[in-house]
């Protein structure tokens, strides 16, 4: 098992993550290890002959229909909530000017 730190652009930030590269043939001998692996967050690549081609990554959990119907309709009472109203953008500026519209 071959283990390396591969650096990778986040946001502005540089950033090093463990990539644990294993060929397919010890791979047959340790799966359950490597798929504890990839299920605590490491990230796991099988290669045959040096080179990837397989990443072991855990599957997304999915949201049931009632959960996300529950979701859909907290996010849309949230935008149907009225603001508070608040000053008039365009009279934010009034006291600057005289009745004439001149400077003041």
């Amino acid at each position: 098992m071959d283990q390396r730190l591969v650096h990778f652009l986040d946001i502005g930030r540089i950033q090093a993550k463990k990539i644990m590269e294993v060929s397919v043939s010890d791979a047959k001998a340790t799966l359950t290890e490597l798929v504890s692996r990839a299920e605590g967050g490491e990230e796991v690549v099988l290669t045959r002959h040096g080179k990837p081609v397989v990443r072991l990554q855990p599957v997304r959990k999915t949201i049931d229909a009632v959960a996300r119907m529950a979701l859909i309709t907290a996010v849309a009472a949230l935008a149907a909530a009225e603001i508070a109203p608040g000053s008039d953008a365009a009279r934010s500026q009034d006291f600057l000017y005289d009745d004439d519209g001149l400077p003041a």
